[in-house]
């Protein structure tokens, strides 16, 4: 009988590390979605000291060593301190699951609200550990609505909106009222929560929101961000998430620091597209349609290897692909034009789709999906 994976109910952090098979996965929560120049440095070296010498780009923008020892963790703790990237409260780390829409410049309505948002978090009231905001007000649109969060800040139609996940349209808010309407919003989903029902959307699915919240027409979802050269530099890809340490760290070279999208990207600030072959700097790459884990040996609820196979049927894939080690699908929640799932040392093959859904084929051998047409 197959055992089903084991469905985490937090993140691992920096204080929060989780286990793995390669080792401890230590979380870094960079604000504003930034780092300076030194900064992604000096993690590059903890990276490479401590750890597999890779470090992973989540989906929600955040990064994450691998493959460190547990005698080793004290070290990268104190490594993370060094350059500014831990908060002294461990219980007020957990809480920065913010994500940035990237190209905010300094002073400008996406700063001023992240920063709010931050200074705010310690007053907000107790939530699930998953539970994450957004603060997308980018001018052209927002960013950031297919990626995971709860509560979003956003650019509506007639001036700031916040918008409970979920919901079609938002509540009409400024920046002066913004702390405040946040946290009722915070409030009513903290008292909303069932053991079933952890996530905003989740909740809004069973309970009515107030009527005077979902007013404000948001404004149509902006294109995502094409790999290449941008105002304030270089998007580049990094395939599956997963960023060569010594890679970057060559890469820094010239630029003011890089800032992080949940989209397998992150933007050089200042500088050049880089000639490194480890990562993607052409738009039409097609590994950045693609979303794979880690997969075996380097999960415990994978049963196959993962990123090779993804590599491979890149190209034969016109649509976006994921490649899931197990039902989980922690690399990619939205449905996919073709998912691979890992089950008993196999796949099973589900059609526009996730991870979750009943597959159109099963038992395929990693030669079978080879040779099969998508």
């Amino acid at each position: 009988m197959t055992t089903p994976p084991t469905v985490k109910g937090w993140c691992p952090g920096a204080y929060r590390p989780m286990k793995s098979e390669d080792g401890l996965v230590v979380r870094v929560r960079p604000r504003l979605a930034r780092l300076t120049a030194d900064q992604a440095a000096g993690l590059c070296d903890v990276a490479l000291d401590y750890g597999s010498g890779h470090i992973d780009l989540t989906n929600r923008a955040n990064l994450q060593i691998r493959g460190v020892a547990e005698a080793d963790y004290d070290m990268v703790l104190a490594g993370l301190g060094a350059l500014g990237l831990l908060d002294e409260d461990p219980s007020q780390e957990s809480r920065r699951n913010i994500l940035v829409a990237p190209f905010w410049t300094k002073g400008d309505a996406t700063a001023r609200l992240a920063q709010s948002l931050l200074d705010h978090l310690a007053d907000l009231p107790e939530l699930p550990a998953k539970v994450g905001f957004a603060v997308d007000c980018d001018p052209a649109g927002p960013q950031l609505v297919d990626c995971s969060a709860d509560i979003r800040i956003e650019q509506g139609q007639a001036g700031l909106i916040l918008r409970a996940d979920g919901a079609e349209r938002g509540r009409a808010v400024t920046e002066e009222t913004m702390k405040t309407a946040l946290t009722e919003m915070a409030v009513w989903l903290a008292d909303h929560l069932t053991p079933q029902a952890r996530r905003m959307a989740a909740v809004c699915n069973r309970s009515a929101l107030p009527s005077d919240w979902t007013t404000a027409q948001p404004r149509p979802p902006a294109a995502r961000p094409a790999i290449g050269l941008h105002a304030l530099g270089a998007l580049v890809g990094a395939p599956f998430g997963q960023i060569d340490a010594r890679a970057l760290r060559q890469c820094l070279k010239g630029a003011k620091g890089i800032r992080l999208t949940p989209w397998r990207a992150f933007l050089l600030e200042g500088a050049a597209l880089p000639a490194s072959p480890e990562f993607v700097t052409v738009p039409d790459d097609p590994l950045m349609r693609v979303d794979a884990c880690p997969g075996a040996p380097f999960c415990p609820s994978a049963s196959v290897q993962t990123r090779d196979l993804a590599r491979a049927l890149a190209p034969r894939v016109r649509g976006s692909l994921h490649v899931s080690g197990c039902a989980k699908g922690c690399a990619r929640k939205p449905s996919a034009d073709v998912t691979l799932v890992g089950r008993d040392g196999k796949f099973d093959l589900v059609q526009a789709g996730n991870a979750s859904d009943i597959p159109f084929k099963t038992g395929l051998k990693p030669d079978d999906v080879m040779t099969g047409e998508f």
